[in-house]
């Protein structure tokens, strides 16, 4: 979609800003000597690039919500976490890096800072990120937003939305795995789940820190003494119970991933079992005769059947002899029936 307005901000620290009506929707809006004041209908949406030190200024004077949250939300601590000061919230959550090629990644591993007022959200990031923008296009694109609330809470969908994408990519996987190991003539490589496995702990991690921030909040929202707006009550309602959804799928892609890896380790030692034992019972069948020849192939006087004409094949016949009597010992000790 084309960038418009915004792309060649006045102010170098905001990314773009977008005010809401009292319907829920958003448009975005010129930037010309400072900071958008409130609205008075609907709300507002800053999006700030926090690398600049200018912020320092609007973030002092409490332009970007009350100045010692605004700092704690936008430091550069990138520990998941939220804070609650009366009606406001600071959130930091996990969202995915967008490189400059505009590949967006797998992995929610970088950080959205936000702060949450009445009739104002500031959102902030030092990496671009995809959440922020992935909203901006659908606003643009005609979705209403009818509260600060709601903004949040399409940042927070976009992240789980890829992440339940990545779950099922990691499943269907899992699934042709399974199936290769049930057949019995496709061998068994531990290769392709090592980097599902890898990919799964790793965005597991990401969606715990998530779950366990939403799950502070809805605590916060649940004592007697809270300014929180009804609003982000039911938003955190419905944002935990995606993600504790999300997380069991996650954990139980954990737990299969993990029985597989068991399953092909196990397989494997199986199948190098066999492999030793075959080699064991050819090793002790080959032992006799080769000492028969050892003896036979001693350069000294005096050596057995020396000046036999058939001296040969009765060396020869010696050595098979020895092969099945030590092949009749091990079928005696019932080595071969238990291996059977």
């Amino acid at each position: 979609m084309q960038r418009l307005l915004t792309d060649a901000t006045a102010l170098p620290y905001l990314l773009f800003a977008m005010a809401f009506d009292a319907e829920g929707r958003g448009c975005l809006l010129e930037t010309g000597g400072g900071l958008p004041e409130p609205v008075a209908d609907g709300f507002l949406w800053l999006h700030l690039d926090l690398v600049d030190a200018r912020l320092d200024g609007p973030i002092a004077t409490g332009r970007l919500g009350p100045p010692a949250l605004a700092a704690a939300t936008f430091a550069r601590d990138g520990h998941q976490r939220v804070v609650a000061e009366g009606t406001s919230l600071g959130l930091v959550i996990a969202d995915r890096t967008r490189e400059f090629s505009g590949r967006i990644e797998e992995e929610p591993a970088g950080r959205l800072h936000c702060v949450l007022g009445e009739r104002l959200l500031v959102s902030g990031r030092r990496h671009a990120a995809a959440a922020a923008e992935a909203a901006r296009d659908a606003v643009l694109a005609g979705r209403r937003v009818s509260d600060p609330a709601g903004l949040l809470e399409m940042f927070v969908g976009h992240v789980a939305a890829a992440l339940d994408a990545s779950a099922r990519r990691f499943s269907d996987e899992l699934d042709a795995i399974e199936d290769r190991m049930l057949d019995e003539d496709q061998p068994d490589d531990p290769k392709p789940l090592a980097p599902i496995r890898r990919q799964a702990v790793r965005q597991h991690r990401q969606l715990a820190g998530l779950s366990a921030v939403f799950h502070r909040l809805e605590s916060e929202t649940e004592e007697a003494d809270d300014d929180l707006p009804a609003a982000v009550v039911r938003m955190a309602a419905r944002v935990v119970q995606r993600l504790d959804s999300l997380h069991r799928d996650m954990l139980v892609l954990s737990e299969r991933s993990r029985l597989l890896q068991d399953e092909i380790a196990g397989r494997t030692a199986a199948e190098t079992n066999r492999q030793l034992f075959t080699l064991s019972i050819l090793t002790a069948l080959f032992l006799p005769p080769t000492l028969v020849t050892g003896v036979f192939g001693m350069n000294t006087k005096g050596l057995f059947l020396g000046e036999f004409e058939n001296g040969s094949l009765l060396a020869l016949t010696i050595c098979g002899a020895a092969a099945l009597a030590v092949y009749g010992v091990i079928r005696r000790l019932g080595l071969v029936k238990r291996r059977a």
